[in-house]
Parts: C-alpha cells; structure tokens; sequence
C-alpha cells in the first residue's frame, strides 16, 4: 500500500513519446526493465568505482554499485510506503553517464569539454536515456517517464534556482539544457521522494563498500576502523557477542552493522518527518522545498570523519593516486585523437560526424562515444591506436554503442 504522498503510478506525467499503457507493468515497472536491458547499463560491468577494473575481481564496478544502490533504495522505499520501482528505476540509472575510470575520468572529460559546454556524469545520464540508447524504431533514448528523468536529474536535489540561474557552474550542462528544454523537468524544485530515497541510498551504498573494498586492498586496517565513529562502535559490539571470530567474518559483521546503522538512521529521520506533515500526493512533498529523506545531522557529522579518512587514507593513497594519473593520460590522449580524426570512430558514429555543424558539435559527440567506453575499452583502443603497429590505424569495429539490443 503506498503512502499518499508516494507517487502513483497513473498520476505519471507521462513520456516525451506518447506509447499504450502496458498491461501487466506500471510505468516505472517499464522504465526500470528498460534501464535493465539497455547497452549502458551492461557497460557498467566494466567501469570503475574506485579501483579500475583490471586491479582485482572482488571490487566494486559501477555495476555492482547500481545494484546495490538498488537495493537499499528498495528496501527504504517499502519501509516508507513509497513506490518501489520508480525509486528502484532512478537507483539503477543514476550513476549511467559515467565515463571510464570514474570520477577520474570525469575530471578529464570536464577540462577537456569545457571549451564546448563542459560535462557532467548525472546530465550525461539524461543524454544517454534521451537519445544515446538507439534501438526502439519509434523514438530515441529509452522514453522513460517525466519522474525518472526528474529524479535522475534531481536526486540530488535542485539544480537551479526559481529564476533558471544554475546553482553550481556559470551554466547548465548541455545534456541537461537539452532534455529540459524538450521535457521541463522543474529544475529548480526538489524532486519525489522515491528520487530521495534513491540519492541517500547511493550514500548508504558507497560509505558501506568503500570501507570493505578498503579494507580488501589492504591501503588500511581493521584496527584503524577501531578509531573511528560508527565502525569502531561496531567492531566492538561484534567482539563482544563473538570473541575469536575469524578475520573475514568479523569485519562482514561489522560493516552490515555500519550499514544498518545508517539505514535506521535514515528511515528514523524520515519517519519523524512524514509522520506529522500534512502530505497528500507527491507533490505535496515536492512543495515542501527540502530534503525529507536524509540523514540525522549527528550521524551526518560522524560519516563526514569516515569519508575523511577514506579521502585520505584510500582516495588520496599513492597507489590509487599514481593509477588515476595513468588513466588521465589515456582519455587526454584519446578525446584529441578523435577531435583531429574523426574518421577513427565506428561507423554508426561516424554518420552524426556527418551531420555536426561546427568543432562544439564534434566536440559532444566525441565526448559521448568516449564516455560511453569502458575501463577496458579505453585502455585496449588507447594502445592500438596510438601505441600500436606501424600504418595508420584502423578505425574499430565496435565502439559503446554497438553491438547490442535494448529490449522493452
């Protein structure tokens, strides 16, 4: 039973290209399968979180991540009686616009595209399920609902201000202007609260498996999580009920207690939150014009001093410093390459090389197909192309958008 204040599957606004109603799925039923079964979803294997892909097996993709984000998003959803698959749906979409290499590789792309617009991964998700994602023969892009787009734009709270002035940057990302402008997202409002959940879930996701993955590399220890809020706490506590336990054991029971701890925190907030207010649609929650779904502020300062330490002691840490420096290297040397030869791109590319207008243009659609690559992908067509044989190369076969379908 959904909340009144969740929103309801037949109060959608509805997509850019009007379709039949399914009969056996909701709206965000069909959004989320669409997400699921699209070619930038499945690249997501392949891209890093924080370590790239090749350096281990056990890490966290950007795959891994999305579903995971997924399922906290689900789970805090049902507690609040809000719409399960609408908050399941942004979860899952939110993080598709990343390059390769992540927030490194986006960093890269930034300077390098700000001559033409600039560039930004959660925008960058928008262009991708507008318009990058080309398999339905009656429209471009997924045609996903007004409410995941306004959450995947949104999650993370206004962009705008009330007269149109973006609140971060001198202007709106590209990828951003466009889909607003074809389908007014109402930037500079809060979005649902199934797109709140889906933003808290992403903190819950990251703050709990960078710890773990952390841990898995060895660029810290069990006894430095001893030192700090909430993990030392919970390493006490499994201590206490289970004395000995092996090494492994011990700090999975620890971090799901880190992990419970922050999803009680949230649903604790937002229950106190909801509770009292008079809310009856979604909208309701919209006009309140302030996060409802958050953390308290005392657990909010205890995981700033994690993600300080996790900054310093793994972001920041020599070996992942050293690696992002490579990675750089590579998408500096490739976005040029494309630029100057163009002819270099896949042949499906190529055909909108045709049709840009002038170098700004160029220059979004080379940022498209290599954001679109992944970890391995970049680094396999950085040495080909320009650390490869003698002759000039060949353009390949395949690039980010080829060679799969997205079923409905």
């Amino acid at each position: 039973m959904l909340k009144p204040y969740a929103t309801q599957p037949e109060d959608s606004r509805g997509r850019l290209h009007p379709e039949a109603v399914s009969t056996f799925r909701s709206p965000f039923q069909r959004d989320r399968d669409r997400i699921i079964h699209s070619s930038a979803f499945r690249r997501l294997k392949h891209k890093t979180q924080v370590f790239i892909e090749h350096e281990g097996d056990y890490y966290r993709t950007r795959l891994t991540h999305s579903i995971e984000v997924a399922q906290v998003a689900r789970t805090l959803a049902g507690a609040l009686g809000l719409n399960i698959d609408l908050a399941e749906a942004i979860a899952l979409a939110h993080d598709l616009g990343h390059p390769p290499f992540g927030h490194t590789g986006e960093d890269a792309l930034c300077e390098l595209m700000a001559p033409y617009g600039g560039f930004d991964h959660n925008a960058q998700a928008l262009r991708i399920v507008t318009s990058l994602e080309r398999h339905y023969a009656d429209f471009d892009g997924l045609n996903l609902t007004w409410e995941t787009l306004e959450g995947i734009a949104k999650h993370n709270g206004p962009v705008t201000d009330a007269d149109g002035r973006p609140l971060k940057g001198e202007a709106l990302p590209y990828a951003l202007a466009e889909c607003n402008a074809a389908f007014d997202l109402e930037l500079s409002g809060f979005a649902s609260a199934e797109a709140q959940v889906a933003a808290i879930a992403d903190d819950i996701a990251y703050n709990h498996h960078d710890l773990h993955d952390g841990l898995r590399s060895g660029l810290f220890t069990e006894a430095d999580l001893m030192e700090l809020p909430i993990t030392g706490p919970a390493f006490a506590d499994v201590d206490r009920l289970h004395p000995g336990l092996e090494k492994m054991r011990r700090r999975h029971e620890a971090l799901r207690r880190v992990f419970g701890v922050m999803v009680e925190d949230v649903l604790l907030v937002a229950g106190t939150r909801l509770g009292p207010a008079d809310l009856g649609s979604a909208q309701d929650i919209r006009d309140l014009r302030l996060r409802i779904i958050r953390f308290s502020d005392r657990l909010f300062r205890e995981l700033k001093v994690i993600r300080q330490f996790l900054f310093t002691r793994m972001y920041r840490a020599p070996s992942v410093v050293a690696m992002r420096a490579q990675v750089t290297g590579i998408v500096q040397d490739l976005f040029p390459l494309f630029m100057a030869q163009p002819g270099l791109l896949p042949a499906e590319w190529r055909r909108d090389v045709e049709a840009a207008r002038d170098e700004t243009a160029l220059a979004r659609i080379v940022a498209d197909y290599v954001s679109g690559m992944t970890d391995r992908f970049a680094i396999q067509e950085h040495g080909r192309l320009l650390r490869g044989g003698e002759g000039a190369p060949r353009p390949p076969s395949r690039g980010p958008r080829g060679g799969a379908d997205a079923r409905d």
